[in-house]
């Protein structure tokens, strides 16, 4: 394991800090990560996404697209070659917890679910 991570919105107030970019951010330099694979409890939002296809990771393994307002992110990881394994919560024990987390999440802290993704559609761009 190269780093791990968690969302760190809360603990230093930063948007930016999604458990992907965190792992990234504790595995420190490398000179590339082209023979690593991400794996991430909720599927990646669209920050994550580019940072995973900027970096060059070739394999992504998600625990939870439940949660997930849709597949668009997956489906961009695919278009850019990117490997997608999406675990399946009815054969996979880790995936099952993987959703049940999330949705926890978004019962218990709505508003911080909302925020963590941006605040929602911006209506000015309607």
């Amino acid at each position: 394991m190269l780093g791990e991570g968690h969302n760190r919105l809360v603990q230093e107030g930063n948007p930016i800090l999604h458990g992907e970019m965190t792992a990234l951010r504790a595995a420190g330099r490398l000179p590339n990560r082209h023979q690593t694979t991400l794996y991430t409890t909720l599927q990646p939002c669209f920050m994550c996404t580019w940072a995973i296809v900027q970096f060059g990771i070739p394999r992504v393994v998600v625990g939870d697209t439940a949660n997930a307002s849709s597949d668009e992110t997956l489906r961009f990881l695919r278009g850019k070659g990117v490997e997608v394994v999406v675990l399946d919560p009815e054969s996979s024990a880790a995936a099952r917890r993987c959703v049940e987390l999330a949705a926890r999440f978004r019962r218990e802290n709505p508003a911080q679910w909302l925020e963590d993704w941006g605040g929602g559609p911006n209506p000015a761009l309607q």
